[in-house]
């Protein structure tokens, strides 16, 4: 992964077809996202069940762009080793699933991957500041963390204070939670070079009429064009 704060869309394939991962996922690829997106709730973090490493795993032979896997679980220190056999290129965890983020992100380091954070909508900017330059990617989630198709929580001016403290770190920053063509130039204005979308992504379409994902998408680069100015290449 070369880093670059082109804009950037991570369809999330908790809003695919689940009886068609594989195809969902090449189906998206192709239709031009920039990273797919997975989301790992385990129950207990968050009030929901999805995916393992074995699903993770089957998901990266499809995968030939960016596998960017979200570990909304408690504790996360125990299966980062797992789900970075999985084939993940990034690793998230979330700065409130456990007493110690430093460590947790030293540990997705040493597995050789990317290493993101995550912020729930209730948690500061300033509770990563001491851990930056352990981070590749700050997650700012726009939603409680959970399940799919929530409504936006306006965290712009989060984005703006991880920005300045970011300054320039090779540091993405990715929003994850009620993306549309509505609410992306906010928060791409501010300062996020990634944006995770789901339902935004895949409403409308299949693997039978994919051409729909990619006009979804174009929707959103456009309306981040159209308000912000952002470079959308």
């Amino acid at each position: 992964m070369t880093f670059s704060r082109h804009l950037k869309i991570a369809p999330s394939i908790l809003s695919a077809d689940f009886a068609n991962f594989g195809q969902e996922i090449e189906a998206v690829e192709a239709q031009g996202a920039d990273w797919v997106h997975v989301d790992v709730m385990d129950g207990h973090f968050v009030p929901n069940l999805t995916f393992g490493p074995p699903a993770v795993a089957a998901f990266r032979k499809h995968v030939k762009t960016v596998m960017d896997v979200h570990l909304m679980i408690a504790p996360v220190d125990p299966y980062i080793e797992a789900f970075a056999e999985a084939g993940a290129d990034i690793i998230t965890a979330h700065v409130e699933a456990g007493p110690h983020i430093h460590r947790t992100l030293q540990a997705i380091r040493a597995s050789g991957k990317k290493a993101g954070v995550a912020l729930n909508p209730g948690t500061p900017a300033q509770a990563v500041a001491h851990v930056l330059d352990l981070t590749d990617l700050v997650c700012v989630m726009t939603v409680n963390p959970g399940f799919g198709g929530q409504s936006f929580i306006d965290m712009t001016q989060k984005v703006r204070d991880l920005r300045a403290m970011i300054g320039d770190r090779p540091v993405h920053i990715e929003i994850d939670g009620g993306v549309t063509p509505q609410t992306a130039p906010l928060v791409a204005r501010a300062g996020a070079d990634v944006l995770v979308a789901g339902s935004a992504v895949f409403k409308g379409g299949s693997v039978s009429n994919p051409a729909v994902y990619g006009d979804n998408m174009r929707a959103i680069r456009a309306a981040v064009g159209a308000v912000s100015g952002h470079d959308i290449v």
